[in-house]
């Protein structure tokens, strides 16, 4: 017994203080023992058991290629019913499910890269004093998290009872969770910055800015998807209405603060879905602008081809008259002159018409 306090206690002080030069295990268990050490430790979800059982209260984070198969086997392992599991990957991005002696949630884990925002599920299992997380290998939040988690562990009141202690440990995955969804916005708002830059350009970029209006569109929507869900799971524990959840009043108001962060990340997002509604109507004020001042450059050049026209056939015409034998009797001089003074009336005459009627187009900058 000794040689396995001694060497739990090496491994408390290894994973205190992790090197940055060695990769975090994605499956780990971390655990608060009934002697009041904390412990953390990697490997296979079945070498954790002993520990569990052994434990006052333990977190413990499997990464899963698939849900429905191999994320029931480590759910059944561990002592939860497989078919929860099941019914939470059913649902689209949330999840709540309660079986009064265990606790099921399905939460997005959103990453956002440019304008990609990749919806990824994050599966929490809840039953006596263990909490259980189980994602896949694009979910890294919570392996970044396990550094602190035996920190955190130690800070957590030994005097609360079994369901507050979990109930803590819940909210603080919850608040990792939507810290990192959080980051999302702000690599929207980057891109959003990009795109506002071609704007201000009246001439290029029309295909590439209409494209990425769109993908910037779609990725908030995506995204406010992703909070609107993760708000939902929140309602459902802000009450403690769960019977694996504290109805401590303390606890509970940190469950609402979660709550009041969704809330002002989703009017944040809102907000910006206003700001790029205003950007397409600019956008489209342009593209009006552009097809207005095509629109009269081609009237412009319609009408100049008409008086030019105009120009040509009369001369044309007095020419061929002078072509026949009445031309005969008139020196050429005197054709060249009806000719220029006839173009030059005949010019006139038809610049006047259409000044007259208002058929020329405003003047184009």
């Amino acid at each position: 017994m000794k040689d396995e306090h001694e060497s739990r206690s090496k491994i408390e002080s290894s994973s205190a203080k992790p090197s940055l030069n060695n990769a975090i295990s994605p499956t780990f268990c971390v655990a608060m023992l009934k002697n009041g050490s904390t412990v953390k430790i990697e490997g296979k979800a079945e070498e954790f058991l002993s520990t569990i059982k052994e434990s006052d209260f333990a977190w413990v984070n499997v990464q899963v290629n698939n849900f429905e198969e191999e994320g029931s086997k480590v759910a059944s392992l561990l002592g939860f019913n497989p078919s929860i599991v099941n019914e939470l990957v059913a649902q689209r991005f949330s999840g709540y499910d309660d079986h009064t002696t265990e606790l099921g949630l399905l939460l997005p884990a959103v990453r956002v890269t440019e304008l990609d925002v990749e919806i990824n599920k994050l599966i929490i299992l809840i039953k006596g004093n263990i909490i259980v997380t189980l994602h896949g290998e694009h979910v890294t939040r919570l392996v970044k998290f396990a550094r602190y988690a035996v920190t955190f562990f130690k800070k957590v009141p030994k005097n609360l009872d079994d369901i507050d202690k979990i109930s803590l440990v819940l909210i603080r995955i919850l608040d990792e969770n939507n810290e990192r969804n959080f980051d999302g916005i702000r690599v929207i708002q980057e891109q959003g910055e990009q795109i506002s830059k071609y704007l201000i350009e009246t001439t290029g970029f029309r295909q590439q800015l209409g494209a990425d209006i769109y993908k910037m569109k779609h990725a908030l929507i995506s995204y406010l998807e992703a909070l609107w869900a993760t708000l939902d799971v929140v309602h459902y524990l802000r009450y403690g209405d769960a019977e694996l959840i504290t109805d401590d009043a303390i606890i509970l108001q940190k469950i609402g603060m979660l709550s009041s962060d969704l809330t002002r990340q989703i009017s944040i997002s809102e907000q910006m879905s206003s700001v790029l509604a205003s950007g397409l109507e600019v956008l489209q004020s342009i593209y009006n602008n552009q097809l207005t001042l095509l629109n009269n450059r081609i009237s412009l050049l319609a009408v100049w081809l008409a008086i030019l026209g105009t120009a040509f056939i009369v001369p044309n015409t007095i020419a061929t008259v002078f072509g026949t034998p009445v031309g005969d009797h008139i020196e050429w001089q005197v054709q060249l002159v009806i000719m220029f003074l006839s173009t030059a009336i005949s010019v006139a005459a038809a610049y006047w018409v259409v000044k007259k009627r208002s058929l020329l187009p405003p003047k184009v900058d």
